[in-house]
């Protein structure tokens, strides 16, 4: 009886993250990313534009894509009990996730009307819906579109500054208090990071807030 109490113990112990699952009502970060009960989940196989991009329509009028992307999760989540399926954690730590709003994949409901774009660089899972979106020109489609990787790529290569195995999170210290910035952030790039200063990297977000520090608003 012992020895079957320790192997299910151990067995519970290295439960995969695809058994986790979160439900909850959601605050949104951005257009791809969620928090539920303070646990930041990024959305399984999609990449919504960057809150600070711009698309231009079909008739030429420059819009704020970024913010309007995030505005159409938020419709879609309040007031609702949204479902979060694990399927992996990311390097920031940030669970990885399928979410259902009342039983609908909303994943695929973001990229099939055109407001994040399938992510096939890590899932194949909404490539379909994308080219639906596409064809029948539903939001970011419906003009010329850059994709957010694009976007986040910087135009010319920042200044060379070693980054810590695994532990690519920015801690900056400034004026506005102790504030991480992740890759896809907006002033990644140009934030250089001072250890003899006090700051610091980490290497994953549950690390930075535990630390003290808050994440960057843009």
């Amino acid at each position: 009886m012992l020895r079957l109490s320790l192997l299910l113990i151990a067995a519970l112990s290295a439960a995969p993250v695809a058994a986790e699952t979160l439900s909850g009502r959601a605050r949104v970060i951005d257009g791809d990313t969620i928090e539920i009960a303070g646990e930041r989940i990024r959305l399984h196989g999609i990449d919504a534009p960057e809150l600070s991009q711009t698309c231009r329509r079909s008739g030429g009028q420059v819009w704020r894509c970024g913010q309007w992307a995030k505005t159409e999760l938020q419709r879609r989540v309040e007031r609702v009990r949204i479902r979060c399926e694990g399927r992996d954690r990311d390097r920031y730590g940030r669970l990885v996730a399928v979410c259902y709003r009342r039983n609908a994949d909303l994943n695929a409901e973001l990229v099939r009307n055109g407001i994040a774009f399938a992510y096939q660089r890590y899932s194949l899972d909404y490539v379909d819906a994308e080219k639906l979106a596409a064809i029948e020109r539903r939001g970011v489609w419906d003009g010329e579109i850059t994709r957010p990787a694009e976007v986040r790529a910087p135009a010319s290569p920042p200044r060379a500054q070693n980054v810590p195995a695994n532990c690519p999170i920015k801690g900056n210290i400034s004026n506005n208090g102790r504030i991480y910035h992740l890759p896809e952030d907006e002033h990644y790039s140009r934030t250089r990071i001072d250890t003899s200063s006090g700051e610091r990297w980490f290497c994953s977000e549950a690390e930075a807030r535990a630390a003290g520090w808050r994440h960057a608003r843009r």
